[in-house]
């Protein structure tokens, strides 16, 4: 009588399902509202920043590299960084710092 008593009157414990689906959508739109929608905004940021690189931005690589850009193409960038110029692929730009 005792474990009946804990067992919800001896119905078995069984859920609604309704409930659960709508425990489970709640959980999904947590999910999306904290991961996703920031992480597909800040990769739609990245994607125009580097749709707009023109000559003369200083710009600093994912690697940390600084320099002015002297040269682009559709994959790369050249990049000027004191006496040397090294070739960078435009998605490794990881901020403009400054135009002239």
């Amino acid at each position: 009588m005792l474990i009946v008593s804990f067992m919800g009157g001896g119905e078995g414990g069984t859920a609604n399902p309704a409930a659960t689906m709508m425990m489970m959508f709640g959980f999904i739109a947590i999910f999306y509202f904290i991961f996703f929608r920031p992480q597909k905004k800040q990769q739609r940021e990245h994607q125009e920043l580097i749709r707009n690189l023109k000559r003369g931005d200083v710009v600093t690589t994912i690697g940390g590299i600084v320099g002015t850009i002297v040269h682009l193409t559709n994959e790369r960038v050249t990049v000027k960084t004191g006496d040397t110029r090294i070739e960078v692929e435009r998605a490794k730009i990881g901020r403009v710092d400054s135009g002239s």
